[in-house]
């Protein structure tokens, strides 16, 4: 498995990812730049969090006519793996890989704090593992990450379990009051039709280290080894 993380100008957690994935996880891991046209092989794509060009028009709008989306969006319709976290996934949802927007937070102001997600489906690459019961603990950092889509979109998320986390407190229950930004029901993360396209906002390299006190993080960027590697 050799994974390819995307800079773009602004992005600041490229090399949190880089590292999490190869040192907390132990795999090959390679930088890709955003003029580059090429993949170099890579099996799967991740969109790190930032704040790519400034984050002016919208977050993500500019980022999504990079040279290298052109790349990564024929990667995903090739049944490629790409996953989008926080800036990432406002860029997946700006290139149409995903459905959706993701919006200024509910009370307009930038969220930086650890949050509690609970795994939706087990029918995903990213949560296949995961104890649906269990709150995890992962930290979030993001001024737009108030998903939103129409209500036809909604109901074909949740009937074919594309919703992969929500927000919830710590024992695990879903409610208003553990919603940080105000995301349609609690919605954390998503993933494409095919399964193959991953956007969440929380960051899981954040918490992937035991010298941060978190590992968290790790047990949902495990997964992806649990069923690739």
């Amino acid at each position: 498995m050799k994974f390819g993380v995307v800079v773009f100008p602004g992005s600041n957690c490229d090399d949190d990812t880089v590292f999490a994935l190869q040192h907390n996880l132990g795999q090959e891991v390679i930088k890709l730049w955003h003029k580059d046209h090429d993949l170099q092989g890579c099996d799967f794509v991740i969109l790190p969090g930032g704040f790519s060009y400034g984050d002016y028009l919208r977050s993500g709008a500019i980022s999504r006519f990079s040279p290298i989306m052109n790349e990564v969006i024929q990667h995903a319709k090739r049944g490629g793996y790409v996953m989008g976290i926080c800036n990432g996934f406002q860029i997946v949802c700006e290139a149409h890989l995903l459905p959706g927007v993701l919006l200024r937070n509910i009370e307009q102001k930038f969220i930086c704090r650890n949050i509690h997600l609970k795994a939706q489906t087990n029918q995903s690459l990213l949560t296949a593992g995961l104890d649906q019961e269990r709150a995890y603990r992962v930290p979030i950092a993001h001024a737009e990450g108030r998903y939103f889509t129409d209500a036809d979109t909604l109901k074909k998320l949740n009937d074919q379990e594309q919703v992969l986390f929500r927000y919830c407190d710590a024992q695990g229950n879903v409610s208003e009051a553990a919603n940080p930004n105000g995301s349609l029901e609690n919605i954390a993360g998503i993933c494409n039709e095919s399964r193959n396209v991953f956007g969440l906002m929380p960051h899981p390299e954040r918490a992937a280290d035991e010298a941060l006190g978190n590992t968290d993080g790790k047990l949902i960027l495990e997964q992806v080894l649990n069923v690739l590697v």
